[in-house]
């Protein structure tokens, strides 16, 4: 197998890198300024674990200075220019990554690990999602409160309107490093807040390129940076009093240190899910199944809509586990780098460690590995289904947690409300599924699922987000979504007028 590599043929981000030994060595964004420095990251290709880059790490005294002088400079240079050149300066950020796409795309399949297929899917979602910030706007709205349906407010009215909070921390996933990029940033700045954007270590590289045609685009040097500490030296950014809101997409873990750290914020996080399908009696089996197993292996299982289990009525259980195993025997496992490929690695070997001791902990056990289960090497694995007694799903490591790859359980239920025990009873409450046709089945698991959304007759898929979800319980606070982002990202401000005394009503 060839060595993995960046393909850095386009001059258009040649300001972002320098290469040194044959390595680019990327740059941070801070001050209005992309800089170098000799304390390093390095960046591997889950591929073959080869090194494809290194990227420079600020001196936390730099961070902090950069967010005084957003404090005091940038955030009101977002906020004082007009609404409509915010919006052009996004869709001229769709327009530059339509252009330059193929260094992206290449980007996420060798530093991410995403087939091509699923690389250039991840780049057509976002230029759409960015192209479809006219539709955030329907949120941007305030309301006017006439006084005399009280006694108190007689001669009185109240504007209510939505404002920027100020700068925005936002942290990005490994999974859509490009997409969540462009969503967030989308959001947060079309209302008027200043953003620090902090890309995930393992696969900053998409986040980078973007932030740089953010820049090309128009968008204020001074409202945004770009911060590549790790996590775990982020503790006093994240407490930083003058940073008005936290934007999170990661593990339940680390939202819950987040929220320790920061203070009184504004949070929107979207952490740890792994979902359920329910499968009912009278669904179309072979469609369930193909859909079911696209949910399982999509980018190896790590997302957080990926489908970890599976709940199937009684008189359907054999037919769908069968048809299921059948859908994944076609998943061709390998180098995303060849487009026939359908799943490629794991982000990181200890992705791959997690994994593995769930099929261990599931077999250990009695439950039975009814496909794949089979780690090929550090980052590369067979997708696992396995097979559970209903009384023994609660016990499993891949229930109590989210394993974030290809892993699912399935098991049978006789009656409905085993299935809506199973599903609520996990500690997560991000999405559901449910395949049937059976219209009072449906209405009672709507009603009753403790998730963000439900997805009747199709796999859980946020996409472009043109849809809201977001999770309950351990899964997160708040939304995403087109429009909905924008009620967490503003601040409500209630405007009393008092006219008492002045001849503008004559009440009787």
């Amino acid at each position: 197998m060839e060595k993995t590599k960046l393909s850095l043929d386009d001059p258009f981000f040649n300001d972002i890198y320098d290469v040194e030994e044959g390595i680019p060595v990327f740059k941070y964004f801070l001050n209005g300024e992309w800089k170098k420095s000799n304390d390093r990251s390095k960046i591997v290709s889950p591929i073959d674990n080869n090194v494809i880059a290194y990227i420079s790490r600020p001196e936390l005294s730099e961070v902090e200075k950069a967010i005084e002088n957003m404090y005091s400079k940038g955030k009101w240079k977002i906020r004082d220019m007009p609404g409509d050149v915010r919006l052009k300066i996004i869709e001229k950020i769709a327009d530059i990554l339509e252009k330059h796409q193929d260094v992206v795309i290449d980007s996420l399949v060798i530093n991410a690990g995403k087939t091509y297929n699923s690389a250039k899917g991840e780049v057509l979602a976002t230029i759409e999602r960015l192209r479809k910030s006219p539709l955030d706007l329907r949120k941007i709205v305030g309301d006017l409160i006439p006084g005399d349906w009280s006694s108190e407010a007689l001669e009185t009215e109240a504007l209510i309107r939505r404002e920027p909070y100020g700068i925005s921390l936002i942290i990005i996933p490994f999974n859509y490093p490009l997409f969540d990029s462009a969503n967030k940033i989308t959001y947060t700045i079309l209302p008027g807040n200043a953003i620090i954007l902090k890309p995930p270590s393992s696969d900053p590289i998409p986040s980078l390129f973007l932030l740089k045609m953010a820049i090309e685009a128009g968008l204020p040097k001074e409202s945004i940076a770009l911060i590549t500490l790790p996590g775990k030296h982020m503790s006093k950014v994240v407490s930083n009093s003058k940073i008005g809101i936290i934007n999170l997409t990661g593990s339940t873990e680390t939202g819950i240190e987040v929220m320790k750290e920061a203070g009184i914020k504004q949070f929107i996080m979207e952490l740890g899910g792994g979902d359920p399908a329910i499968v009912l009696g009278d669904a179309d089996i072979s469609w369930a199944a193909k859909r079911i197993s696209l949910a399982i292996t999509s980018y190896s299982g790590q997302r957080c809509d990926s489908i970890k289990l599976i709940l199937a009525e009684d008189k359907i259980y054999e037919q769908l586990k069968n048809e299921i195993v059948n859908e994944l025997s076609k998943v061709k496992v390998g180098d995303p780098r060849d487009k026939g490929v359908d799943m490629g690695p794991l982000i990181d070997k200890s992705s791959a460690d997690q994994w593995e001791e769930g099929v261990k902990d599931a077999i250990a056990k009695g439950c039975k590995i009814l496909f794949g289960g089979k780690r090929i090497n550090d980052t590369f694995i067979e997708p696992a289904l396995i097979e559970c007694d209903r009384d023994k799903v609660k016990e499993l490591v891949a229930y109590k947690e989210e394993i974030f790859s290809s892993i699912a359980i399935i098991t049978k239920f006789s009656d409905l409300n085993q299935a809506i025990e199973l599903s609520n009873d996990r500690r997560y409450g991000l999405d559901a599924s449910i395949f049937g046709n059976d219209v009072n089945k449906i209405r009672k698991l709507v009603r009753l699922l403790e998730v963000g959304a439900i997805y009747i007759n199709d796999m859980p898929k946020h996409g472009i987000n043109y849809y809201p979800f977001g999770g309950r319980k351990d899964s997160g606070i708040g939304r995403e979504g087109i429009g909905y982002s924008i009620e967490q990202v503003t601040a409500m401000k209630s405007i009393v007028y008092n006219y008492k005394g002045k001849g503008v009503w004559d009440y009787i």
